[in-house]
């Protein structure tokens, strides 16, 4: 047995037509996070692998990064045989290698524990499942039964020696695709291990299968809530933003940034459903890049990290106190804005204003308040 790294390649250069997504379905989100985040992370946090590298499609480098961040990835092909050879020349002296889909979005650590284990033996280790299903031959009228005897559903991760699967791309024929790597090292001559899978690793490929994977992770989450308050200074000669929407009055709020207290809210309500601090610890007034900086980028900010926490993001409420100006006119508007800086809809978005009865400082105009209760599910 070869010595020398462990590394995962995540094959995503797929444009997951069958799916019905208007974008490759890798990207689609399952409980709030895209399918390759899932799997990134999953094969990331296990102790044994050293690196994980992701295959992708050309010009699908934005996508990638919005949804994990900078992570290492190579250009795959046109097919999934030369997408895996492309991440294989991209792996150096590693020893072994777990090749993954990124439409398998969940990979239980056991599974990985079990394929690593199997190594040890042979150079090649698949995780399946029996089939429980009637199979039969398929035409417009039902064919004949096959035996179900014997038969197994393979899934990936895959997991081989290196050399080994590089001998095995070498020999196969450039003119006969592969649908998976086991079937290419089985052709040279080599043993494939089999070890337990596990259904939470069933690939999605329809539309229907969405929803399926939706309910496998939803028993994981919790729920979560936690509340944000701001409040600025209403002076002249600065502009009113409220809710990222620019609002006609004849005073504006004073603060470092745009200072828009609903977004500030938001903001904190958000960072406080993953304990990640306040709005000031990630964007601090003494750092003068913020000065007048636009507040709808602290929400996407506090949003991205609740969604990189595999979080969830249900719903928005937020109440505006203030005796001017009238909340009602741009109400709609704020909604829009808000619902879209946080990818929601705006059924998930509430906003509600009242007065303080000419008490205090908003009662004498001096200023506005606001106060949001945000409320998420997150990972148990």
């Amino acid at each position: 047995m070869q010595t020398g790294p462990t590394v995962a390649l995540i094959v995503a250069a797929g444009q997951g037509s069958r799916s019905g997504s208007s974008t490759p379905k890798q990207y689609s989100a399952i409980g709030g996070r895209a399918m390759i985040a899932h799997a990134h992370a999953a094969l990331a946090a296990h102790p044994a692998i050293d690196e994980v590298v992701v295959v992708i499609g050309e010009g699908q480098q934005a996508m990638l990064a919005a949804v994990i961040g900078e992570v290492r990835h190579v250009i795959g092909g046109a097919t999934r045989r030369e997408s895996v050879a492309a991440g294989l020349a991209a792996i150096g002296d590693a020893a072994r290698v777990l090749v993954h889909d990124a439409a398998r979005p969940f990979v239980p650590g056991a599974v990985i524990d079990r394929l690593l284990a199997a190594l040890d033996h042979l150079p090649g280790a698949i995780p399946v499942l029996p089939v429980a299903d009637t199979l039969a031959q398929a035409g417009e009228v039902l064919g004949d039964v096959v035996p179900r005897a014997g038969l197994v559903r393979v899934q990936t991760p895959q997991a081989f020696d290196v050399a080994a699967l590089r001998d095995a791309h070498a020999a196969w024929d450039a003119g006969v695709e592969a649908t998976d790597d086991a079937q290419m090292l089985r052709a040279i001559g080599l043993d494939v291990a089999t070890v337990e899978g596990d259904i939470m690793l069933d690939k999605i490929t329809y539309p229907a299968d969405f929803a399926a994977a939706e309910a496998r992770i939803a028993p994981t989450l919790v729920s979560r809530s936690a509340t944000g308050y701001d409040v600025h200074r209403l002076e002249a000669g600065e502009e009113l933003w409220l809710g990222g929407v620019l609002i006609p009055h004849d005073r504006g709020l004073s603060g470092h940034s745009d200072a828009d207290v609903a977004l500030h809210a938001i903001t904190d309500a958000l960072l406080g459903t993953i304990g990640a601090g306040d709005i000031g610890t990630h964007f601090p007034p003494s750092d003068a890049r913020w000065r007048g900086a636009a507040s709808d980028q602290f929400l996407a900010h506090a949003a991205s990290l609740v969604r990189a926490e595999g979080g969830v993001l249900d719903f928005v409420d937020l109440t505006l106190i203030c005796e001017a100006p009238k909340i009602g006119p741009h109400r709609a508007a704020m909604r829009a804005r808000i619902a879209a800086i946080l990818g929601l809809t705006e059924k998930q978005v509430s906003i509600k204003a009242t007065t303080s009865e000419r008490l205090g400082f908003t009662g004498r105009k001096e200023g506005i308040a606001a106060q949001a209760i945000a409320t998420v599910r997150v990972p148990a």
